[in-house]
């Protein structure tokens, strides 16, 4: 008696696995798990609520102190600034690439 029972114990157990593995994706595929945390489509909805965090603390910054940029600049104690000229006061550099001629020596 035990040789049969230990022969038909064989298919009883790939019945069940097979029932195991039918009711386990059957339960998978009617409540599916989260999205991981380390998936790059996880990683993408991060960067974006993060950009959008970023966005909405430079708005707000940009309002609250936004008048104070825009305000022309007042006259200090001595004066407006005085304006840089735009010419330079050295000859400019040679555009090849060929050594500049020796520099005028100086007397003291």
């Amino acid at each position: 008696m035990g040789d049969v029972l230990l022969a038909l114990s064989i298919p009883v157990l790939v019945f069940g696995g097979g029932i195991y593995a039918a009711c386990d994706c059957w339960w998978r595929r009617r409540h599916p798990a989260p999205p991981s945390p380390y998936t790059h489509r996880a990683a993408r909805l991060a960067e974006q609520d993060m950009l959008l965090l970023a966005e909405e603390i430079v708005d707000d910054a940009y309002a609250a102190f936004g008048p104070l940029y825009d305000a022309p600049p007042a006259p200090g104690p001595y004066g407006p600034p005085p304006v840089l000229s735009s010419l330079p006061s050295r000859p400019a550099a040679t555009p090849d690439r060929a050594p500049s001629p020796p520099a005028a020596v100086q007397k003291p």
